[in-house]
């Protein structure tokens, strides 16, 4: 490092007052563990838990960050483990009342884990499961870049995107997808700091990985910085450093439940001779210290790799901050440390040595201490965030169709229309993992063409699809990995909050990949994000492409997952006010959207297919309904398609997406054979269950009999046995016998497909018109 880097790390930072901060955050951020474990009655004799020992590894380095190197426009993504030491830092910086400091993993106080929609200080990254916290930071710079690009920049410097993580969590797969894709690459205003204590869950870890990470960050373009020692080892001989390099993890891990001669004797076990004869003169207090000396746990070295990263702007960084997991505690270094809680006499011993008058006291604003903390309080402040676009979607684009079509089609040229819309198309981005041209983003892309950074030149032009790469793109291309897509989608999802420039984005997916990416999926919409998602071609109507392209439990996974509106239209007309409707919520903000349906926050899945199917039936409904009944319905979750006048027993067909045909074919039978067969299509089996089930809850908390939601007597007028019948499990549309109190039987997809004709795949899994009818005599039975 260069001694100008080195000075203007450290340049105007007064060392001793960081100090103290940060043993003030250290001990703060034991006590809140320590008070909800041993003060607070849970009445169920489960532990609370906490990370004391996790915390304090990460101290010193978050302590640095906060009070002498964060601007208010950086982010941080915070350690799951180390939420203790965030809350600390922002109760030090006036931004968390006191009243929380007693209520971590208590209802409506302080979370386990740092959770942007739950905690109640400001957190940019929700972390928790670990990996996609230490990734989200990168994909928001890469969202960053994007808008940027273009719509300039508000700062004169780009502001910094920061996750902090524990070691460990490079065993997880989807870092190293995050940091491989190409759109994350060249981000030289991300830093990783990771804690780098060699110590997980359940052991001292026994090997040291550092050589094959850092390969592995090297090869995918990071610029990569060792924090390995503090002052005092950087100053000591070199003989004593490179036994230290030579020291087996475990060996050196067990130095810090050490004292006096029995240290010393552990230490040099093994030890060349002129280590010895180097610390020979050293008391035994002083060999502690000394071998001790850590350098993620000095400032000074923290400052200056911090300053190391600032100076490469080409590129992301990454910091290996060496620690020991309970750095500053008498559980340092135990192997079983990773939740242990310090004893009553332990945090007493502790108060002696660190703590402040009174537990919780915030520093005397009239000393160094507290003038810094106030100085920071107000360098860190932040404006608030524009969560709304201030434009108008349309109802509906007008999709014109005069053929059988897919909804997979629909969708592309839904979006094509969009982009017309002068108003509105700056703020549509898409993204895909390699699939934009086979899930119908072709036609978008050719009006708004790719997002590079730079302008790419294009070697083999397509007269089909003009790949045209540059700044002003408004499409993301991925490669293969459904976690990237969904942790991008997150974060362009979160862009109104994080950047101050909302956008529209709508990602595509091989509808069976959506598991691939589910951890994701989840922790955006967790994390509030709000994004359009359609997953395409979805279920065995994807007849050749055999079992592993074929999906059955993602409707299930759209009905059940929060924050998520599952929706599966049959027709054209349908999903392009479904879409128009989602967009329209989204570009409105959180808590704002049109009254046909309560508002909704989060994420909206629509599973579309690539068969064509006869837009003849939903025209005849829309000519009975009127376009504004029909729309509401729609949009509430289900519509009468085919109403039967036959005068004889009746029974009703629900279904959902590609499977109208054999529906509507199976009515018409059972007509033939004097059965009135009412047809209803489901258009989000989401809005139509939560509509369910906002009554049973309003019902049980009133102790009163529950009334039929609006969308169902609406939809299902008549108490007639029913039958639901969908290209995914069964168990999707079960429920809605229950909701009616009729008999009900479902059809489905309960087992792997195969390849073959849709006719084919249709009579394996029972959703061919004869099957649907022999269903209907059976509901009817019942």
């Amino acid at each position: 490092m260069s001694v100008e880097v080195s000075e203007a790390a450290i340049a105007g930072v007064d060392l001793d007052v960081l100090d103290e901060i940060q043993r003030r955050v250290l001990w703060l951020a034991v006590r809140i563990v320590d008070a909800a474990n041993r003060e607070r009655q849970t009445g169920d004799g489960i532990k609370v838990g906490g990370h004391q020992a996790s915390s304090a590894s990460l101290v010193t380095a978050m302590t640095a960050l906060w009070f002498a190197y964060l601007r208010a426009e950086d982010r941080v993504s915070v350690k799951p483990h180390a939420s203790p030491v965030f809350h600390a830092i922002k109760y030090l910086l006036g931004d968390l009342d006191r009243s929380y400091l007693t209520t971590l993993r208590s209802r409506g106080g302080l979370q386990s884990y740092p959770s942007r929609t739950k905690d109640p200080d400001d957190v940019d990254f929700s972390t928790g499961s670990v990996g996609l916290g230490a990734a989200a930071p990168l994909f928001a710079a890469a969202v960053r870049r994007y808008v940027d690009a273009h719509w300039g920049s508000d700062h004169p410097r780009p502001p910094r995107f920061i996750a902090l993580l524990g070691d460990a969590e490079l065993d997880e797969g989807n870092v190293w997808e995050a940091i491989a894709d190409p759109a994350t690459q060249g981000l030289g205003n991300v830093m990783w700091l990771v804690d780098f204590n060699r110590q997980s869950l359940d052991r001292v870890v026994p090997g040291v990985r550092i050589a094959q990470w850092r390969g592995q960050f090297e090869a995918a373009g990071w610029h990569v910085v060792e924090v390995k020692y503090g002052r005092r080892l950087r100053e000591a001989p070199a003989s004593v450093r490179g036994w230290i390099d030579l020291m087996s993890n475990e060996q050196y891990q067990a130095l810090f439940g050490l004292t006096g001669p029995k240290l010393r004797e552990v230490f040099l076990d093994g030890a060349p001779a002129e280590v010895g004869e180097a610390v020979a003169g050293l008391p035994d207090d002083e060999l502690a210290r000394l071998v001790q000396d850590l350098g993620g746990h000095d400032l000074v070295a923290m400052l200056e790799a911090y300053a190391q990263c600032d100076a490469v702007t080409d590129r992301p960084s990454v910091v290996f901050a060496y620690t020991v997991k309970g750095h500053g505690l008498p559980i340092a270094g135990n192997p079983r440390n990773h939740s242990a809680l310090l004893t009553a006499e332990q945090i007493a011993t502790l108060r002696e040595s660190m703590g402040p008058a009174g537990d919780w006291d915030r520093f005397d604003p009239a000393t160094p201490a507290g003038i810094l903390c106030n100085q920071r309080r107000e360098a860190l402040r932040r404006p608030p965030a524009n969560v709304a676009l201030d434009v108008t979607v349309p109802t509906a684009t007008g999709v014109r169709t005069t053929r059988p079509v897919s909804t997979q089609d629909s969708f592309g040229k839904i979006l094509v229309d969009l982009s017309r819309n002068e108003r509105l198309a700056p703020y549509l981005v898409t993204t895909a993992p390699d699939v934009a041209t086979s899930t119908n983003l072709a036609g978008f892309i050719n009006r708004m063409g790719v997002f590079a950074p730079a302008e790419q030149r294009a070697w083999s032009p397509d007269p089909l699809l003009r790949w045209t790469e540059g700044p002003q793109g408004q499409h993301i291309e991925l490669g293969i990995s459904e976690m990237n897509l969904f942790l991008l989608l997150g974060q362009l999802g979160l862009s109104g909050d994080l950047h101050g420039r909302p956008l529209l984005p709508v990602g595509t997916v091989y509808d069976p990949f959506v598991c691939r990416g589910l951890d994701a999926f989840i922790y955006g919409v967790y994390s509030g994000a709000r994004f359009v998602v359609a997953g395409t071609p979805s279920g065995v109507s994807l007849a050749p492409e055999g079992g592993a392209h074929q999906s059955s439990i993602t409707a299930s996974i759209g009905l059940e997952l929060p924050n998520v509106t599952y929706i599966e239209p049959a027709f054209a007309t349908a999903l392009d006010w479904l879409l128009c409707d989602a967009l329209g919520r989204i570009a409105a903000g959180p808590g704002e959207a049109p009254t046909a349906v309560p508002a909704e926050e989060g994420a909206y899945y629509f599973r579309l297919t690539t068969r064509p199917l006869d837009q003849t039936p939903f025209e005849e409904a829309r000519a009975r309904h009127g376009d504004a009944v029909l729309r509401r319905q729609v949009l509430a979750g289900a519509y009468s398609l085919r109403e039967s006048n036959v005068d004889g027993p009746s029974v009703t067909l629900a279904a959902t997406g590609a499977v109208l045909p054999e529906v509507l074919a199976a009515a018409r039978e059972l007509e033939e054979e004097g059965i009135a067969a009412n047809v209803v299509d489901v258009t989000s089996p989401d809005r139509l269950y939560s509509a369910w089930r906002r009554t049973l809850r309003q019902g049980v908390r009133t102790a009163t009999t529950p009334s039929q939601a609006g969308a169902l007597r609406a939809a299902f007028p008549d108490r007639a046995p029913i039958v639901t019948v969908h290209d995914a499990a069964s168990h999707a549309m079960a429920w809605l016998g229950s909701a009616l109190g009729v008999p009900c039987v479902p059809l489905g997809v309960d087992e792997f497909g195969q390849s073959g004709s849709i006719p084919e795949l249709y009579e394996l899994h029972d959703l061919l018109p004869g099957s649907i009818v022999n269903a209907a005599l059976a509901a009817l039975s019942l």
